[in-house]
């Protein structure tokens, strides 16, 4: 199990893939976004270029990665809040993302010793390793010991 301790800056994680299906983008803007271009092709002259999923969407398949590949089996005590979130292209039935997770600082917590903050950058790419989200924020884990 992951502690604060074994995060260090510069440490990289990689996350597991997700691939991302017509019926999966469609669902889920069904129920939390529907717009048009999230729910059905758009007209050829739409600016979306076709059927892509919703940014939250997307921020719902990171936070799923991320719990598979790094945060379930840690010490994760949750979040206060995201910093910075860019989603740089759309995401399209089809596509398989796969996500790097970069701890840029960590530091003891002054108020709570028993637990740390690392604060991470979070990104994911397409199947052609094109970024498609970068995100960052901290997050609190507990200590081995305080």
């Amino acid at each position: 199990m992951r502690t604060f301790e074994d995060f260090t800056a510069e440490a990289t994680f990689a996350l597991p893939s997700q691939p991302v299906t017509r019926a999966d983008i469609i669902a889920f803007a069904a129920e939390f976004d529907p717009q048009p271009f999230h729910l059905a092709e758009p007209p050829p002259d739409a600016m979306v270029g076709g059927l892509i999923a919703s940014g939250w969407h997307v921020c719902a398949i990171l936070m799923r990665m991320l719990c598979d590949g790094l945060l379930l089996d840690s010490t994760c005590l949750g979040s206060p809040g995201i910093d910075t979130l860019k989603w740089l292209r759309p995401v399209r039935a089809g596509d398989t993302l796969s996500g790097r997770v970069t701890v840029l600082a960590a530091r003891t917590s002054a108020s709570r010793p028993e637990r740390g903050i690392v604060r991470f950058r979070h990104e994911l790419f397409n199947q052609a390793s094109e970024p498609v989200l970068v995100m960052e924020n901290p997050i609190l884990f507990g200590r081995r010991a305080p």
